[in-house]
């Protein structure tokens, strides 16, 4: 187990060193993979929620807006994804 974890770390190194042009298929996988995947994430959690029934839609919509906000505003979701947990959590313990 620890060999391979060894060789599953220093692998990339050795495949794209320093002397090889990294290929375009991994700079596009780079460039594009975190927001297909944030995007799937809110799709998968926004699947079943029943919007005009109870509250929790409305807090969801909420929140999922002030991601937006956060993200345009300064594009890392490093502040935009827990700035949108607090806020939700903050509207699911003191306002709704």
């Amino acid at each position: 187990m620890y060999i391979w974890h060894n060789v599953d770390e220093i692998l990339p190194f050795i495949i794209f060193s320093v002397k090889r042009k990294i290929p375009e298929f991994v700079n596009c996988i780079g460039r594009y993979l975190p927001s297909t995947v944030f995007g799937m994430l809110v799709i998968y959690c926004l699947k079943d929620v029943q919007f005009l029934q109870g509250n929790y839609g409305i807090s969801k919509m909420i929140s999922i807006l002030v991601i937006t906000i956060l993200h345009v505003w300064k594009r890392t979701m490093l502040i935009s994804i827990p700035g949108g947990m607090i806020c939700y959590m903050v509207l699911i313990q003191l306002v709704f």
